[in-house]
């Protein structure tokens, strides 16, 4: 038995426990560990990011407190804009309202009083002191300079346009009441100019107020009247269509 055993051979036990459960080697106490494991530490500690660096970074574009103000200081500048603008735009309203409204009613009365008084004898109104009598003007207002109606009928429209580009810088509110008048009544006779016989441009405007002692006139020459006395009192007055004020 002996024999075999020394024949066969016995296992190496602790080499058998070596190589299934063998623990890892530890250092021997009192060893530093190698320095290629202090230097995988070391990188691994600089892959980290720096929070110092992070959290003392500024927000790029400067100072926050600078980014705000001038914001609002655009915000503000945007906003005096649009007050200024709907300031101007509620003026041009004026104006063409009151244009619109001297406008209707000089057509109107002039529709009327053709129908129903032309031909016909006049009315009095407060005796002899106010009549309605239909006349046909080719002149001016107040049938002056009948024999220019043509040259009237081109101040008329020049007058048109120039009101027009007056009301891109209006800012007035008195201004815009004085252009709505001459407005109105300057397309009111226009228009009797154009549509009116004997011919375009060439029309005789419709009056029929007849004072005493006066005149016959219409109410689109009122309307040009009103206004024009409304802008030398503002011209006196020194107030200009963008609502400037001048004190001499």
């Amino acid at each position: 038995m002996a024999e075999a055993e020394r024949i066969i051979g016995t296992p190496d036990i602790p080499d058998a426990e070596g190589a299934d459960g063998a623990e890892p080697q530890r250092p021997a106490e009192g060893t530093e560990p190698s320095q290629g494991a202090e230097s995988t530490r070391g990188d691994a500690k600089g892959a980290e990011p720096a929070r110092g660096d992070t959290e003392g970074a500024e927000p790029a574009g400067g100072d926050p407190a600078a980014g705000d103000e001038a914001a609002a200081g655009d915000e503000a500048a945007v906003g005096g804009d649009a007050a200024v603008g709907g300031r101007r735009r509620k003026k041009i309203l004026v104006l063409l309202c009151v244009a619109v409204l001297a406008y209707l009613l000089d057509l109107v009365s002039k529709t009327i009083v053709v129908a129903e008084l032309e031909h016909r004898a006049p009315v009095e109104i407060f005796g002899d002191w106010l009549k309605l009598e239909v006349i046909r003007n080719a002149g001016a207002a107040f049938s002056f300079g009948e024999a220019f109606t043509v040259i009237f009928t081109a101040i008329a429209s020049v007058v048109i346009i120039v009101i027009i580009r007056l009301a891109r810088k209006l800012y007035s509110l008195p201004w815009a009441i004085a252009l709505g008048l001459l407005l109105g009544g300057a397309l009111g006779n226009l228009t009797d100019r154009v549509f009116r016989a004997p011919g375009v441009f060439e029309g005789a405007v419709v009056d029929f107020i007849s004072p005493a002692h006066f005149a016959v006139f219409n109410l689109a020459d009122s309307a040009i009247v009103c206004g024009g006395f409304l802008i030398v009192i503002l011209s006196f007055k020194g107030l200009d269509p963008d609502g400037t004020v001048h004190k001499d």
